[in-house]
């Protein structure tokens, strides 16, 4: 089974489970919604590739980590594109799910989709309860407050921005919950895969921030230029096109030789080179 089948199988494993029994059609198929197409999938490659470096001796529960992780992440778009926050219409190239389904049926579901995340956890634990609760632990620490990804979307809300906070929490928090997680979920600490995890986040940031400057809706599947248009901090602003090319650069370097020594250590250098390259959309790599 290859990487992205095993990914997406136990995303969908998750989902059913979400939409088991006598379950509200709607906010069920909403559910699903969310989860598809699964996009990239970045945070949870991410997971399993560094679980797979360091073993993979639980299989099944780095899948479940890897599911949870993703729900997550599709619980915070759907609560991003509200009117509230974002506003946005588009997500993956189609309506974003306040606008299929309407904006309660999208709050339950984000609110449903963190709520799986953690029993998808939670059901996995037999197969190594200590590794399942630090996994729980370590997602919770990424998802909430005050370090995880509420934080980072709180800090839009206050006068004067921690820019380095802000970015840690907004993107970098499940990029940490990735490595970590993928870590403990083959037996291994979760401390030494910090900075790596940490590095993804803010190249991934410094991406995105790129991407949101130059590229179109199309091409990115949502709205564009939504940095420019609700006055967020980003790397473009700060330090101009090139230079932020410059810091993409850079970062990514450090990340590669931030990975910790483990048996599949070189091909989690190349997973990491060929995630650069995949992130950098052509009108960046034009100026590389």
């Amino acid at each position: 089974m290859g990487l992205h089948t095993r990914i997406d199988s136990a995303v969908e494993r998750a989902i059913a489970l979400g939409q088991g029994g006598a379950a509200p059609a709607r906010l069920a198929s909403a559910l699903h919604y969310a989860c598809t197409p699964g996009g990239a999938r970045i945070r949870p490659t991410i997971l399993v590739s560094v679980a797979m470096a360091c073993g993979d001796d639980r299989p099944g529960l780095a899948d479940a980590a890897a599911a949870a992780l993703e729900l997550i992440h599709c619980a915070s778009l759907v609560h991003d594109d509200l009117p509230c926050f974002d506003d946005a219409e588009i997500r993956r190239g189609k309506p974003a799910v306040h606008r299929a389904y309407s904006q309660p049926l999208a709050v339950l579901a984000g609110d449903s989709l963190i709520i799986l995340a953690f029993d998808v956890l939670a059901r996995a634990a037999h197969a190594a309860p200590e590794r399942a609760i630090e996994l729980i632990r370590l997602l919770a620490r990424q998802t909430g407050m005050p370090h995880g990804i509420c934080a980072g979307q709180g800090w839009e809300s206050e006068d004067k921005i921690d820019l380095g906070a802000y970015h840690r929490s907004k993107t970098g928090a499940l990029f940490i919950a990735a490595t970590q997680m993928g870590a403990v979920a083959a037996g291994q600490e979760a401390e030494p895969w910090y900075e790596l995890g940490a590095r993804i986040g803010e190249a991934f940031q410094v991406a995105d921030d790129l991407r949101d400057a130059l590229c179109s809706q199309e091409e990115l599947g949502k709205p564009a230029g939504q940095d420019d248009l609700h006055g967020r901090p980003n790397a473009v602003s700060l330090l101009g096109v090139d230079g932020a090319v410059k810091r993409l650069k850079d970062i990514l370097g450090g990340a590669i030789a931030s990975i910790p020594s483990c048996p599949g250590e070189a091909q989690l250098a190349q997973m990491v080179t060929a995630y650069a390259d995949r992130l950098t959309p052509a009108a960046v790599k034009a100026r590389v």
